[in-house]
């Protein structure tokens, strides 16, 4: 299957949440390149000045939460899973050494590389960086996803979990 067709088959976000826009590059249980054009059009934009003289910077959030969607691409490209209430759900367990070194504008498209560290099954760690122009603008030194059986994430199995003795 053609990558770029492959992302919400893979990993459950959708618009307005998703912000990747198409995958480049991928080595299974390697590496993947991702991208994401970023646009005034975007929530994040919403209720700004129309034509300020400075243009707002893209948000730092955004700009990791949209490499951390190609990292759980990477992370989950072997196995899918689009819909969050089946399968194994993927939780964001920690980020280290995350550092934003250029801001991003609108009309720029982010290229996030990743690169896998470890898969130990239940847990994935990645790397990477995001560029525009060629120019580093992220470094994330490392990702975790810990992933857990979607049945176990259920109010009624937590519920079973605190009623414990």
């Amino acid at each position: 299957m053609n990558p770029e067709f492959r992302i919400t088959s893979v990993i459950p976000h959708r618009y307005p949440a998703l912000l990747v826009d198409r995958v480049g590059e991928v080595e299974p249980g390697r590496r993947l390149v991702a991208y994401k054009a970023v646009s005034v059009a975007e929530p994040a934009y919403r209720g700004l000045a129309q034509g300020a003289a400075q243009p707002y910077a893209y948000p730092a959030s955004m700009m990791l939460e949209s490499w951390a969607q190609a990292a759980l691409l990477l992370a989950c490209w072997e196995r899918p899973n689009p819909d969050v209430r089946t399968g194994q759900v993927t939780l964001g367990a920690g980020v280290r050494d995350a550092r934003v070194l250029a801001p991003v504008y609108p009309g720029s498209v982010l290229v996030h590389e990743v690169t896998l560290l470890r898969d130990l099954g239940d847990t994935v760690v990645v790397t990477g960086t995001s560029s525009v122009d060629g120019r580093r603008v992220l470094d994330v030194g490392q990702l975790t996803f810990a992933l857990r059986p979607a049945e176990e994430l259920e109010p009624a199995a937590a519920e079973a979990v605190l009623a414990r003795p």
